[in-house]
């Protein structure tokens, strides 16, 4: 009986020739594994292809709800992104993916898994340190890291010749990758970094200049940092993401373009597409700005920037990571209450906030007379607080450092 591998299957390009490669180069049983992430995209044809195409069995997993509580939740709550433009859309669902991966291949006997990330990407990390973390002792087989294939020319070609249809055309689609998420664009045009994104590119997004000519004005309600509500209806995790994709996306919100630094070195360039991503992040952002003090925001921020570097580098299940989690989960207690979102021609700014646990203080803050804050308190606070700077500069002069 020969030895079973689990393939993370899409049933793209790459995908679809793992399958005859594994048979013909490890001579082994293929079981093919589709995640839904909520990629948009009709699923149940890639069974009869997965068979047809040589596996023995293929898994279609919908993965959607998991997907929202389990990553994007936790990440928006961290207020995660990377290199400041980045929301991380294909970063955690990597991990996801693998982590079904696994549990389908203690399922089956299987003695290995493969996937179809390249050599060049992020992917093959993500995928292979959460199978690493969770199932040390099964095979990783990544065969872009193996094959003498090195083109999607020669990838056509491959399938070609063994009689499997092709998604794509020679020179004609960009790389993506689509979830419930975001829609990532890279490839073609924009690995020059000087050429403008095209507007025929966007597929979730309106550009902005085709937007309506009036704002949309959204309310979103959060629970202790998760956002539960949209204009007063509540929502299912899923649900609730693919509204505001809808709404977002109507108005030109959520287009990001960013040169980033990829964990194996290189500069890559790539537009995403991240409508109610990109209206979660602003308005949660603003409920914390009002129910969060000072120095739990301030540290809260330099910790976000490492959790974006831990989902982006695919060490989803690390210590670290769950160690943050705690930390995050104890901020979000009060960040509880709803924020106004203006939506307009590609722009997402805060119009209104309130929250039950709010900070701010219009008796403490106004400009107007107040029996509450006493000006004069200031001055010894001043004097305190500047101790250092007036010592230092008193040495300065006595030695002569300064004249």
């Amino acid at each position: 009986m020969a030895k079973k591998v689990v393939l993370a299957y899409s049933g793209g390009l790459d995908t679809s020739i793992i399958i005859p490669w594994l048979k013909e180069n490890y001579g082994y049983e293929v079981i093919a594994m589709a995640a839904d992430v909520g990629q948009g995209e009709e699923l149940a044809p890639l069974n009869e292809k997965a068979i047809k195409t040589g596996a023995s069995k293929i898994y279609i997993e919908d993965l959607k709800e998991e997907f929202v509580t389990d990553f994007v939740w936790p990440t928006l709550k961290a207020g995660a992104v990377y290199e400041g433009k980045y929301l991380l859309g294909t970063s955690f669902a990597r991990p996801l993916i693998a982590k079904r991966l696994v549990e389908i291949a203690r399922q089956e006997g299987a003695e290995a898994v493969a996937h179809g990330a390249t050599g060049k990407g992020n992917d093959q990390v993500r995928f292979e340190l959460t199978v690493k973390a969770l199932a040390p002792d099964l095979k990783i087989i990544a065969p872009w890291r193996e094959w003498d294939i090195r083109s999607r020319e020669d990838a056509i070609e491959y399938a070609e010749a063994r009689g499997i249809p092709i998604p794509v055309k020679k020179g004609h689609a960009y790389s993506m990758d689509r979830n419930l998420w975001h829609l990532s664009h890279e490839g073609e045009d924009l690995e020059d970094p000087w050429n403008e994104p095209k507007d025929e590119m966007l597929l979730m997004i309106t550009p902005p200049e085709k937007a309506p000519d009036k704002p949309t004005y959204v309310e979103i309600e959060f629970e202790k940092g998760v956002p539960v509500k949209v204009d007063g209806k509540a929502y299912g995790p899923v649900e609730l993401i693919q509204y505001l994709n809808e709404v977002a996306g109507k108005n030109g919100v959520g287009i990001v373009d960013m040169v980033e630094n990829r964990l194996v070195g290189m500069k890559s360039r790539g537009v995403y597409e991240t409508p109610g991503g990109t209206v979660l992040y602003a308005a949660h952002r603003e409920l914390e700005l009002l129910c969060l003090d000072r120095e739990t925001l301030h540290y809260k921020d330099l910790l976000a920037q490492r959790y974006a570097e831990l989902v982006y580098y695919g060490i989803w299940y690390h210590p670290l990571r769950e160690a943050l989690d705690a930390f995050v989960d104890v901020t979000q207690k009060t960040v509880t209450g709803t924020v106004r979102m203006k939506l307009y021609k590609g722009s997402c700014t805060p119009a209104g906030s309130k929250s039950p646990y709010s900070l701010y203080n219009e008796e403490l803050s106004t400009f107007g007379r107040d029996e509450v804050y006493n000006q004069k308190d200031a001055e010894g606070f001043i004097n305190l607080f500047g101790l250092p700077l007036k010592v230092r500069a008193l040495m300065e002069l006595k030695s002569g450092l300064r004249k």
